[in-house]
């Protein structure tokens, strides 16, 4: 009995009132991963003004946003070992943010129906099989077909694949628009930034005679963006040739546009708000087209202005290094 009476004097303190071994309770361990919660929280909310101006860290950040969401789920793992009350909290706040953000994306579509179909596909110069892929962007019986990277070489291939059920068709350098309708006045577009050379022709425009009325169609291309030193995150081009083509979009006449366009920018970088202020519509951010192998991000944009995308999706992939992506709009 004296025993037993000593093993229950000499119990550990901390088995009492929710305290661990080394005498700290629930709420005063696991501080790093609560920190790191609220780190991702703020970058969330607040990325907006996350300044550019060092390596375009801004811009970085916003074209991976939505992966934000990742660090919850190991967030929570390391608050489950820690044990940690404090940190399973501040969990609460990343993942509210993302929700905030993201959470209508979740929603599938029921029932969209739109008046046009319409497809984006940078089909890649070095696409080893253009009738294939042509093929693949005509199954869901789009309206109107956006391409960049065309080469004369496969120019041949596009036109015989699609001419029967696309008739009209415009191309300007690298970038093409295969349509249903009528094309009438297409014209390029120059949205060279500075020491570009005239060789570089990657925008056009045409007014499409749908059954409803005209429409404006703008098909562009922007220039790629490289991570690397001196620039870090490289878009001041990207950004430029942005600008140029929001100047364009800003003097159009025609009250409706849609652009289809790799435009090497989400619909979250900022490097692109002078584009999304005038098309607001761009669909979900969801389907991610770039790179084939693992899509990371959504750089394939369908964008409107007085019309709607209403539904948006990726297509399976093509002999390029892009996803195409599908949309529905109503007019």
């Amino acid at each position: 009995m004296d025993d037993v009476a000593t093993a229950v004097r000499w119990r550990p303190k901390w088995r009492h009132r929710g305290v661990d071994g080394p005498g700290r309770s629930a709420w005063r361990r696991g501080w790093l991963p609560a920190a790191l919660a609220l780190l991702v929280s703020l970058l969330l909310i607040g990325h907006t003004v996350l300044p550019n101006g060092f390596g375009r860290l801004g811009s970085l950040l916003e074209t991976f946003l939505p992966w934000l969401g990742a660090a919850v789920p190991v967030l929570l793992v390391l608050a489950l070992l820690r044990r940690s009350a404090a940190a399973l909290v501040a969990l609460a706040l990343p993942a509210t943010a993302w929700l905030g953000l993201f959470g209508a994306e979740l929603v599938p579509e029921e029932g969209s129906v739109g008046d046009i179909t319409v497809v984006q596909h940078n089909v890649s110069d070095t696409n080893p099989d253009p009738a294939g892929t042509a093929d693949a962007l005509t199954r869901v019986r789009p309206d109107l077909i956006g391409m960049q990277e065309l080469t004369e070489p496969a120019l041949s291939a596009y036109a015989a694949a699609l001419g029967w059920d696309y008739p009209y068709r415009t191309v300007h350098g690298t970038v093409g628009l295969w349509s249903r309708y009528p094309l009438l006045d297409d014209q390029p577009l120059d949205i060279r930034p500075t020491g570009f050379g005239p060789d570089w022709n990657r925008g056009l425009r045409a007014t499409v005679r749908l059954p409803g009325g005209d429409v404006a169609v703008y098909v562009a291309h922007l220039p790629s963006v490289r991570i690397g030193l001196p620039d870090g995150f490289g878009t001041t081009r990207r950004d430029e040739s942005a600008r140029l083509l929001a100047g364009v979009l800003d003097t159009e006449r025609l009250g409706t546009v849609i652009l289809l366009g790799d435009l090497n920018s989400t619909v979250h970088d900022r490097g692109l708000a002078p584009v999304r202020a005038l098309l607001p519509s761009t669909g979900r951010a969801f389907p991610f087209s770039w790179p084939t192998a693992l899509p990371v991000a959504r750089i394939d944009q369908v964008m409107a202005r007085s019309a709607t995308v209403a539904d948006l999706w990726s297509l399976p992939a093509t002999g390029s290094d892009h996803l195409p992506i599908a949309a529905r709009l109503r007019l």
